[in-house]
């Protein structure tokens, strides 16, 4: 279901647009990576923002509804402001504090510049979930050990092999990506000094080998792929490849790997969409691990990680006070709009009145001195309650009297009166979909 819900890093500004484009969705993000696929939306409306976007994410992936609605979970607010700072913080990954997926979210952030629908709550929380994924990393460590999908993968596969057989078994990966590079990283960091790479092009493979001094890689084209299965004792695969590469068919002629290795031909599988089908699973002598099964290395040190995590969740915990304290601050942006636009219907009205009386043939420098005159007192008068409508939102005594502020003022003016903030959007969207 994952996999077909995925939207590729180069569709999420389609993505944003076309999710905005419904009735009650004002802004939008994308998270799709291959351990997640999440959306992200300022709606109108709660339970219709729901309805679109579940029924937008059918119609995009030819899932039913239904379907969808068993597998989703669902964040409101300030759940959802935990629950992504949590995930840039690596401590919703597989592998606690793994890095990449601090990458992911800053990369959300780099794609989402200029696209209309990334607005400025959106746009706020994600550059948030980047600080405190920083800082989580910084203060707590929670990134040593492993830390990515690809480290994870190669923990896995050794803890597979007899420890015997470490330094001998004869390795392979498939796809010389931002993934295939990470395991060839991390195979030679666990004392790997051979292997075969099999990938499109010589190119990549080339500049790994120039990068990894004292290593033997040796290079094959795809054509090659089966070939080197076949020399091959543990097969790692993460190409972008959207069927998968390896079938029952393929595996089972295989020839059989030695006992030394403990007699099994290992894939361990990261890609998404998979690149190893289930059914090489019912071979006898293979072995196939992917993106889920992961989760057994996981397993190791606990009481540590959850020491950590307990740790980055108290940063967590107060730098989401801060991005809700910041939220709600925006809450008084329409006020002073409207106590603006108040002041300067009268600064006008009054303006005319005071020239008419004055007569036509007043010299231009007359016009611009009453103007400037105008312009001054009505400055000078809003700068106070101005000054009691901004706040940073760093404390929350602050923050409540500044929202108390709003609310005298909206009285006091009669700004209220004016057609609901809300009102006007749906109206506008509504205007916009019947174009």
């Amino acid at each position: 279901m994952r996999e077909k819900l995925a939207i590729p890093e180069a569709e999420w500004p389609r993505a944003i647009a076309e999710l905005c484009g419904l009735n009650h969705i004002e802004e939008a993000a994308v998270l799709s990576t291959c351990n997640r696929m999440e959306i992200y939306v300022v709606a109108l409306s709660q339970h219709r923002g729901v309805k679109e976007v579940t029924e937008w994410m059918s119609k995009t992936s030819g899932i039913p509804v239904s379907e969808i609605c068993e597998h989703r979970f669902l964040l409101y607010n300030k759940d959802a402001t935990q629950h992504i700072f949590e995930v840039s913080a690596g401590l919703d990954s597989l592998v606690l504090g793994e890095g990449q997926i601090l990458a992911q979210v800053k990369q959300v952030v780099k794609v989402g510049q200029g696209v209309v629908g990334f607005g400025r709550n959106i746009s706020g929380l994600f550059k948030h979930a980047i600080t405190v994924g920083k800082r989580v990393r910084t203060e707590t460590n929670i990134a040593a050990g492993a830390v990515s999908v690809s480290s994870a993968a190669v923990e896995l596969a050794l803890m597979k092999l007899p420890e015997s057989s470490h330094a001998t078994a004869r390795m392979l990966v498939i796809g010389a990506g931002k993934m295939g590079k990470l395991v060839i990283k991390h195979l030679v960091a666990k004392g790997c000094t051979k292997m075969v790479v099999v990938n499109r092009s010589e190119e990549k493979v080339a500049a790994i080998h120039e990068e990894m001094q004292g290593v033997e890689i040796i290079y094959r084209p795809l054509t090659d792929m089966l070939a080197c299965s076949a020399e091959a004792d543990v097969v790692f695969t993460s190409t972008a490849s959207e069927t998968p590469l390896f079938l029952k068919d393929h595996v089972k002629d295989l020839p059989p790997v030695s006992s030394e290795v403990g007699g099994l031909r290992l894939f361990v599988d990261i890609s998404v969409p998979r690149n190893v089908g289930s059914c090489v699973s019912d071979v006898e002598g293979a072995r196939l691990y992917n993106v889920d099964d992961l989760k057994e290395v996981v397993a190791a040190n606990k009481e540590d990680r959850l020491r950590k995590a307990m740790e980055a969740q108290a940063i967590i915990a107060e730098e989401s006070k801060q991005f809700e304290a910041w939220r709600d601050s925006l809450e008084t942006v329409p006020t002073i709009k409207k106590l603006r636009a108040y002041a300067e219907r009268i600064r006008v009205a009054e303006l005319e009145k005071c020239l008419s009386k004055m007569g036509e043939d007043i010299p231009k420098k007359t016009r611009r001195a009453v103007d400037d005159l105008s312009r001054g007192i009505v400055n000078k008068l809003l700068h106070g309650p101005m000054q009691h409508l901004r706040c940073d939102g760093s404390d929350d005594r602050t923050l409540s009297e500044t929202l108390e502020n709003m609310h005298a003022l909206n009285r006091m003016f009669g700004l209220e009166s004016d057609i609901s903030l809300f009102e006007q959007k749906i109206r506008a969207k509504v205007e916009q979909s019947q174009k």
